[in-house]
């Protein structure tokens, strides 16, 4: 039985074989000059589609957020009733569909006003809610005066405050009479913080 040498059954080059140095070449990482391997392609084409779909969801988000700060709300003259239903002196509360509802709101569409006849062509509107936090105030007919039940604000009949946490006078809505009917200029509801016109 004949033995073999270990070192005739190695397979690989030999230091000694300089020609077997030359036929082992290194396999380049990227195919030339400013061009990618497969591995950084498709890295690149991963955040590339995450950046898309990130602007496609980003958006309509941002459109949201931003759209209502640039749309100027509708001001719209509404009927609240006949000339002739107002006696001089009385304050009544008007309903009318507020001008900035959105289609689903229902019957919260509905607003109003109270609107006092102070002579025979001059009426004022003011709107029904407090200067202070918003909640709704209440004509009281024998003492000639508005009063809000949340905070103890108080309004004089021209809207100005008399007493109370009010910081500014009831918001009024401009008023006219139109071929025998009362309309009133809507807007938005005044929210307390944003001033608006007196």
């Amino acid at each position: 039985m004949e033995r073999s040498n270990p070192e005739s059954t190695h397979q690989g080059p030999t230091p000694e074989d300089s020609s077997a140095d030359d036929s082992v070449k290194e396999i380049p990482n990227s195919i030339g000059p400013g061009l990618f391997n497969r591995r950084d392609f498709l890295n690149l084409l991963n955040l590339g589609i995450g950046a898309l779909v990130g602007v496609i969801i980003g958006l309509p988000v941002v459109g949201a957020l931003i759209a209502p700060m640039l749309r100027k709300e509708p001001e719209v003259w509404e009927a609240v009733g006949d000339e002739s239903n107002f006696k001089v002196g009385d304050t009544v509360e008007v309903s009318f569909s507020d001008p900035s509802a959105l289609p689903w709101t229902g019957v919260a569409a509905k607003t109003g006003a109270w609107l006092r006849r102070e002579s025979q062509d001059q009426f004022l509107a003011f709107a029904l809610n407090c200067t202070h936090l918003g909640c709704p105030v209440h004509w009281l007919q024998d003492a000639e005066l508005f009063m809000c039940p949340c905070h103890g604000g108080v309004y004089y009949k021209d809207g100005n405050v008399a007493a109370g946490p009010p910081p500014r006078p009831l918001a009024n809505y401009p008023v006219r009479i139109n071929n025998g009917k009362i309309e009133i200029r809507t807007s938005p509801t005044p929210i307390t913080t944003i001033p608006y016109n007196q």
